[in-house]
This record gives structure tokens, C-alpha cells and sequence, in this order.
């Protein structure tokens, strides 16, 4: 069963939702169209992809996948084109993500995206999920082979820099929406967890915004939540106006912020849902702009 809804995009195209479940994917694993990836927090063998993953899931680093070689930007088509082709993925083929944590699957849904691949899903709960329901995991490692890629244009209507943000503070009918811990939002720590607080020169929240904390949006095993009880906990932060706006989500580094702008715009149907990729380790660091604690 697809989680099921229809809903449109900056760019009018009614689609199903691009999100699938586990039970959908479990039956079709073997399907030569559809190619899995597993998008990774840690890297190489940190990664918890070497000790059992979804047979036939490729796995990257998420920076190796989603960001440019050396600039801090996004991968663009032609790169995606060579980073996929030289593992034996084609444009026509179904791309399947899932994230070990959850964000960084929702985070790879964005930046590929953008970068114009054709035919995208996001696995509902991630990797998480997909143990919790037992299914099936394997150790080996799918065997790379080339394939034809041929590029696409990219795609970026949803994504915002730093100068937008600024200058468009206070702006009617835009919302600000601030996906981090409540301790981020208040200024009392920069980072979500850890010993070491870092990532941004200052706490503190985009003047104006609204706090919504994104593990209010899962399930315990990291699924979404559903329609209404999606519609309620975004009925508690936003006006219905405001749901009809602009709104622009952020994090610290981005990819909680893809987990709400999915949810808003897959799930929810809102039309003009955006990202500020910066997020809080670029806003928290720049001299010269707003800070509201």
C-alpha cells in the first residue's frame, strides 16, 4: 500500500506520493527497476549499513551522495549523473531511499530532487522502521556495474539562501518554521545532542520564528504520522493562513528541515513549502544578522 495523497507542487503536477511503505518495497525487491539506496550519518564502515542493510541497497555517505566535491553546495545533475551511472543506476530507474538516521533519507529525497532525478520514493521509516517489521537485511554488498545516466535540469524552486531570508524577515505571508529541540529554538544549545555544543558562533532562532519540534512529525519507529494527526499538530503552530503561504523550514544543518518541508509538502498537500539550507550553522555564524533568543 502507498501511503496515498494527492498533492501539487510549486509546479502544478498532480502526482501520488512519492512515499512508500515497507511492506510495498518488501514485496518488490527484486524488481530490476527499482534501485535502493541507504543514506548514511556515518561514513565507510562506521556506517551501520556494513552489518545488515535492505538486500540490494547501495549505501553512501550523505555528503558523498548529496554535496558538491569541494564547495558547500548541492550535487548538481551532470555529478549525479557520474555518481550514479558508476554504480549502475540510470535515470529511468526508480530510486528507493532510506536514511540510517531517518533525516538523512528525507535530506537525499531534496538534494536529488533538485538535482533533476526523475523517478525519486522515500521509504517510509526509514531503516528503522524496516527492522522493526523484520524484514528482510543482508550483509552483502550489491555489485557495481556502469550504467547510462543521462542528466537532467535541475530543479532548486524550494530551496532559499541566507539574503532571502534576511531581507524577507517579517514579510506577510511568509512563516518561518523552526523544526530543532526546543533547548535549539531557546538559545540554550546550538547543537541537538553531544558533549561538545557546536556547529554555530551563537544560539538562538531567525527572528519571527515558530517552533515545531520534528519528532513530533514520527512514530517511535520513525514512520509518519498520520494525515490527521499530522493536520492537528500543525493546527497547533499555524494559522490555516499561514498554511496557505510561503514557509520556509530550517534546522541546523538542514535535515530535520527536509523531514517537515516532505511532510508538508507530500503529506500534507501544502502548495508553497521551502528550505533555507544554511539553516543554523550558517544563520548562527554570520556577522551582522538577527538573532532572537
Amino acid at each position: 500500500a502507498m501511503l496515498c495523497c494527492k498533492c501539487s507542487t510549486k509546479r502544478n503536477l498532480t502526482m501520488p506520493s512519492p512515499i512508500i511503505s515497507t511492506a510495498w518495497l518488501s514485496e518488490r525487491l527484486l524488481d530490476p527497476t527499482i534501485k535502493i539506496i541507504e543514506v548514511s550519518a556515518k561514513k565507510g564502515d562506521e556506517a551501520n549499513y556494513t552489518e545488515k542493510h535492505i538486500p540490494g541497497a547501495f549505501n553512501f555517505w550523505w555528503k558523498d551522495l548529496c554535496w558538491h566535491e569541494t564547495d558547500r553546495q548541492f550535487v548538481t545533475p551532470k555529478q549525479l549523473a557520474r555518481r550514479l551511472g558508476d554504480i549502475g543506476i540510470s535515470d529511468e530507474d526508480r530510486i528507493i531511499l532510506y536514511g540510517d538516521p531517518v533525516q538523512y533519507g528525507t535530506y537525499a529525497f531534496w538534494a536529488l530532487t533538485m538535482a533533476g532525478h526523475p523517478n525519486l520514493m522515500l521509504l517510509d521509516g526509514g531503516r528503522t522502521k524496516w527492522l522493526k517489521d523484520k524484514l528482510p537485511v543482508t550483509k552483502e554488498i550489491p555489485k557495481k556495474k556502469n550504467a547510462t545516466y543521462k542528466e537532467h535540469s535541475l530543479n532548486q524552486w524550494m530551496r532559499l539562501g541566507r539574503d532571502n531570508i534576511r531581507d524577507n524577515i517579517g514579510k506577510e505571508g511568509r512563516t518561518l518554521l523552526d523544526v530543532r529541540t526546543p533547548e535549539e529554538y531557546s538559545g540554550e544549545r546550538v547543537m541537538e545532542y553531544g558533549q561538545f555544543d557546536h556547529g554555530a558562533e551563537r544560539g538562538g532562532r531567525i527572528p519571527g520564528a515558530k517552533h515545531l519540534f520534528f519528532r513530533k512529525l514520527l512514530n517511535s519507529d520513525d514512520s509518519f504520522k498520520s494525515m490527521e494527526e499530522l493536520k492537528n499538530i500543525f493546527a497547533l503552530v499555524l494559522t490555516e493562513q499561514q498554511t496557505e503561504g510561503e514557509i520556509v523550514t530550517y534546522c541546523r544543518l538542514s535535515h530535520r528541515a527536509t523531514l517537515a518541508w516532505t511532510v508538508m509538502t507530500y503529506i500534507l498537500g501544502f502548495k508553497d513549502v521551502k528550505i533555507y539550507d544554511g539553516s543554523w550553522t550558517e544563520w548562527g555564524s554570520i556577522v551582522g544578522f538577527p538573532v532572537e533568543k
